[in-house]
C-alpha cells in the first residue's frame, strides 16, 4: 500500500517476480478493497503461491513514526511485520514511511544480540560492479562500537546476496592515513583493525564509486548525503547527456548511431536494479524499497529481499556477532573483569 504509487506499481512487481521465481510464495498485506480488483484479472495463475492478508489501516508518508507504532496497529505495514514476527514470512518488504517501518520493524522484531541498532544497507554501481553501503540514515550519529557493527553486517549481507566469502570492508574517511578523522571514525578503525573481518582501511569518498571495497562502513548522517549527492549527480549526467544529443539534427543523428551504447549506460547506472535497502540487524528480514520505485525496480527489492532470507542472513549476522564477542570479551573498568 505504500509508496508513491501504491498497489499500481507493487502488484505487478509482486506478479512479475513470481513468474521469474517459481520457488516463492507471497502474502500482499494491504485494504481489500483495493487489492483484491487488481488481483482478479491475475492472482489465479498463481493461486498456490500468493495470498492476500487484509488490513484495515494504511501508514501514509506523512506519518510520524510514533503515531503509525501506536495508533495505526491494523496498517498493511505492521501486519507484513507481524508476519515475519510470527514466522509466517520470512521477509518483508514495504515502499512506504521509512522512518515508520524502522520504528515499527525495530519494535515488533527487535535486535540481535550484540547489535545497538539496526543500519540501513544498501548497493551502489561502482567500475567493478556494486558496493554495499551502510548506514544512510537510520543513525545520525554513531559509536565507534556501532559502527564495527555495521561492518560485520555488512560483510554479511554481501555474502549473502554476492556469495563473496569474505568481503573487503572500508571504513569511510576524509584521508586513507590511520590518523585522519576524528575520534569516533580513529576508533573504529582500530576495532575494524582488531575484528576477523578483511578491513582494507580507512578509505575516501571516490573508492565508492571506483569499487575499490565490497562494503563502505560510515554513520547514517554521511551515508544519507552520499546517496542522495550520488542519485542527484547521476540524473545530472543523464540530463546533460540528453541535452546534448538533441541540440540539433546532427546530434540527434549521432544519438540514433549511439543508441546501443546509451542504452548499456543507462542500464550500468539504472538506480532502479540496486533498489531495495536492507534494515540490518534485526531479528528478520525488512528490505525498504524507493517510495518512488516504479514495478521494475520493486521487484529488484523483491528478489534482494529473497536473496536475503534464502541465505538465512539474520541468524548469519547472528552467529558473527556471538564469534566476535566470544573473541572479544568487555572489560568491567570497575575491576578489570570481563563482563
Amino acid at each position: 500500500m505504500g509508496g508513491d504509487h501504491g498497489p499500481s506499481v507493487t502488484i505487478p512487481a509482486a506478479l512479475a517476480f513470481l513468474n521469474d521465481d517459481p520457488d516463492v510464495r507471497l502474502v500482499l498485506v494491504g485494504k481489500p478493497e483495493v487489492v483484491d480488483p487488481i488481483l482478479a484479472r491475475e492472482a489465479s495463475r498463481f493461486a498456490n503461491r500468493l495470498s492476500v492478508h487484509h488490513a484495515s489501516e494504511v501508514v501514509e508518508m506523512d506519518d510520524k513514526p510514533r503515531d503509525a507504532l501506536r495508533r495505526k496497529r491494523d496498517s498493511s505495514m505492521r501486519r507484513a511485520i507481524d508476519l515475519v514476527k510470527e514466522g509466517q514470512a520470512q521477509a518483508a518488504i514495504s515502499a512506504g514511511n521509512t522512518g515508520a517501518l524502522m520504528a515499527i520493524s525495530t519494535i515488533v522484531l527487535g535486535t540481535l544480540d550484540g547489535i545497538d541498532r539496526p543500519a540501513i544497507a544498501t548497493a551502489m554501481p561502482t567500475r567493478r560492479g556494486q558496493t554495499t553501503m551502510l548506514d544512510l540514515g537510520a543513525n545520525a550519529e554513531c559509536t565507534p562500537e556501532q559502527l564495527l557493527q555495521f561492518g560485520i553486517m555488512g560483510a554479511m549481507l554481501v555474502t549473502a546476496l554476492e556469495h563473496k566469502e569474505r568481503p573487503s570492508v572500508g571504513l569511510l574517511n576524509i584521508g586513507e592515513e590511520d590518523i585522519k578523522g576524528n575520534e569516533i571514525v580513529k576508533q573504529a578503525g582500530e576495532l575494524l583493525r582488531g575484528s576477523a573481518l578483511n578491513f582494507y582501511g580507512n578509505i575516501e569518498g571516490n573508492d565508492i564509486f571506483k569499487g575499490t571495497t565490497d562494503v563502505v562502513v560510515c554513520d547514517g548522517f554521511v551515508g544519507n548525503v552520499t546517496l542522495k549527492a550520488s542519485e542527484g549527480l547521476a540524473q545530472m549526467v543523464g540530463a546533460f547527456l540528453k541535452e546534448e544529443f538533441s541540440r540539433n539534427i546532427l546530434t540527434k543523428l549521432l544519438a540514433l548511431m549511439a543508441l546501443p551504447v546509451l542504452k548499456a549506460f543507462k542500464r550500468r547506472v539504472d538506480h532502479r536494479r540496486y533498489n531495495g535497502a536492507c534494515l540490518v540487524g534485526l531479528k528478520g528480514v525488512v528490505v525498504k524499497s524507493h517510495g518512488s520505485a516504479d514495478a521494475y525496480a520493486f521487484e529488484c527489492a523483491l528478489q534482494r529481499a529473497a536473496e536475503a532470507a534464502r541465505f538465512n542472513l539474520v541468524s548469519t549476522i547472528a552467529d558473527q556477532m556471538a564469534l566476535y564477542h566470544a573473541t572479544h570479551p568487555v572489560v568491567d573498568s570497575t575491576n578489570g573483569a570481563a563482563a
